[in-house]
């Protein structure tokens, strides 16, 4: 299992999620994420990668055990005071969620206008973004105008454009080709640099591979392997 670390911003105690009694998805995980690390999280289809995530990004509350995020028992908070932690935590999702009726540009600015930044700075900032992960071209377009794996960007730039305490993405490279899938990467490992913690859930055994993070395995709801570096 993974250490459990003081100065961890995550720790997950006895985590377990069921959506129907007797039938857990998640069973006693445990582990902890240090600040400025970066984990890979990886298994079967099944295994409970997901629900795991959904737990950490706060759209799910344990069945049991305790999550630990900044120092606070989240589980154990009002949803009044969770808005607080969410906006240290950058989360790309499977299903992108991106706002139709916004550009490209738009939905990657908006968490930075929710946070009242200067219109200038953001406009600087979210082209910037947009050109390194290759839409430099498609600023103004709108989701539904957009590939898949071009929505996947503009749903990794929103994620990333408040440089987050926390990231988590689920399935980040999979609707991109492997020379995207590398600049991204080299892309979330620089966010790293800056600081933020870093989990990824991903199939994609050769990422993990030549990225060498270190690596959680999630089977059957239980976390069974913690490798410092991937294998």
């Amino acid at each position: 299992m993974a250490a459990i670390h003081m100065s961890s911003i995550v720790t997950c105690h006895n985590v377990s999620l069921a959506f129907e009694p007797g039938r857990p998805v998640l069973q006693d995980v445990q582990f902890s994420l240090a600040p400025g690390s970066f984990h890979f999280l990886t298994g079967p289809s099944g295994a409970g990668k997901s629900s795991l995530l959904k737990l950490l990004y706060l759209s799910e509350r344990p069945s049991g055990g305790h999550i630990t995020m900044f120092g606070e028992k989240v589980d154990e908070l009002p949803k009044s005071e969770l808005p607080y932690i969410r906006r240290r935590i950058g989360v790309v999702f499977q299903d992108f969620r991106l706002l139709r009726h916004l550009t490209a540009l738009d939905n990657v600015a908006l968490p930075l206008r929710l946070a009242g930044g200067k219109k200038k700075n953001i406009i600087h900032q979210v082209k910037e973004l947009l050109s390194w992960v290759g839409l430099e071209d498609r600023m103004e377009a709108l989701p539904d105008t957009l590939s898949g794996g071009e929505q996947q960007r503009v749903a990794i730039a929103r994620a990333i454009v408040t440089k987050p305490s926390l990231l988590v993405a689920d399935e980040p490279t999979g609707n991109v080709d492997d020379k995207m899938a590398v600049r991204l990467m080299r892309l979330f490992e620089e966010l790293n640099k800056m600081g933020t913690a870093v989990l990824i859930a991903t199939h994609n055994e050769p990422l993990i591979q030549r990225f060498q993070h270190p690596v959680l395995y999630l089977e059957q709801g239980r976390l069974t392997v913690s490798r410092e570096k991937a294998a």
